[in-house]
């Protein structure tokens, strides 16, 4: 059997040469905004204006989310990020008094990637930021196909998002710990050098950048069956790099001092390189001891691993 291959196509302006008068309108119809809702994890968008007037400027999407009325305004960039767009997005998300900001793009530089994070961690909860890149695929002679990858967006938005829906009792539990390890950990002076601040959620895992869309370290509560901690480093779509972290797996444990469960998991587009800590979660004077533990590996791991990413 034949199969095509697929290409990427780098230059978004042969397909939209222009962002205001074709990327705009075409992001704006019906099935392509429900695209990117999907991506985004949000309800149903309703666009309600393109080129909006906010001000003397104007932002290239107004929309509202069905259900919930959340105001939703979208910035579209067919480059790599700029401090200009940034500007922009912020001035318009502040003339609109949007509760959704998302800003796409066709690259996320690195310096814009670590001030939406921060803008996550520094606003109320009913603020979400987010950052796309978009990408465009085609097999042979194809119709070129989309994509919307999400690079950053608010640490457990799907679930904080839901107003007057109050956490059940595990969703609380797993808030409270993810709070008292952010109280905790940040204290600690080469912990808060290494990683950014994430806003606690109800989910039981929290993640964090280390430089890379293609990859974080990802950590969890465990409480089916046998109550534990894991850490790891999640990496999202990449059998390549997984095999070449693989190919160093020794002399990875050996700096790092620990020894992994390498999962590639061949059937899935994730693999994760993982390890476990029996721990007791509901036991809060237990507590400090299983925070050393999270802060003391995922120091250890970023340290052992940046040097084969």
């Amino acid at each position: 059997m034949n199969l095509g291959k697929l290409e990427e196509i780098t230059d978004l302006r042969t397909v939209w040469p222009n962002e205001a008068s074709d990327f705009t309108p075409w992001l704006a119809s019906d099935d392509n905004i429900e695209l990117l809702a999907d991506a985004l994890g949000l309800d149903e968008i309703n666009v309600e204006e393109t080129e909006s007037a906010v001000g003397s400027f104007s932002v290239d999407i107004f929309a509202s989310e069905t259900g919930t009325g959340r105001k939703i305004i979208i910035e579209n960039q067919l480059e790599d990020t700029n401090h200009d767009h940034l500007g922009k997005l912020i001035t318009s998300a502040t003339g609109k008094s949007a509760e959704v900001i998302i800003w796409i793009v066709k690259r996320a530089r690195e310096e814009h990637r670590a001030a939406v994070e921060w803008l996550n961690n520094h606003t109320d909860d009913n603020i979400g930021f987010f950052l796309c890149e978009i990408k465009l695929y085609k097999i042979g002679n194809s119709e070129p196909a989309v994509k919307f990858e999400v690079i950053e967006q608010p640490n457990g938005w799907a679930k904080a998002v839901k107003k007057d829906s109050p956490m059940n009792e595990l969703a609380q539990q797993q808030y409270n710990y993810w709070s008292a390890f952010n109280d905790y950990a940040f204290t600690n002076s080469d912990f808060a050098k290494n990683f950014n601040r994430r806003k606690p959620s109800g989910d039981h895992w929290m993640e964090f950048s280390i430089g890379s869309s293609a990859y974080h370290v990802l950590v969890s509560q465990i409480r089916k069956r046998s109550s534990k901690l894991s850490a790891e480093l999640y990496i999202y779509d990449d059998k390549d790099l997984f095999n070449h972290l693989f190919q160093n797996k020794d002399a990875i444990e050996a700096e790092a001092g620990l020894k992994f469960d390498w999962r590639e998991l061949p059937d899935k587009k994730a693999s994760r390189i993982i390890i476990f800590k029996p721990a007791d979660l509901d036991d809060e004077e237990q507590w400090p001891e299983q925070f050393d533990w999270l802060i003391d590996t995922m120091l250890k791991m970023k340290s052992a691993f940046k040097r084969y990413l």
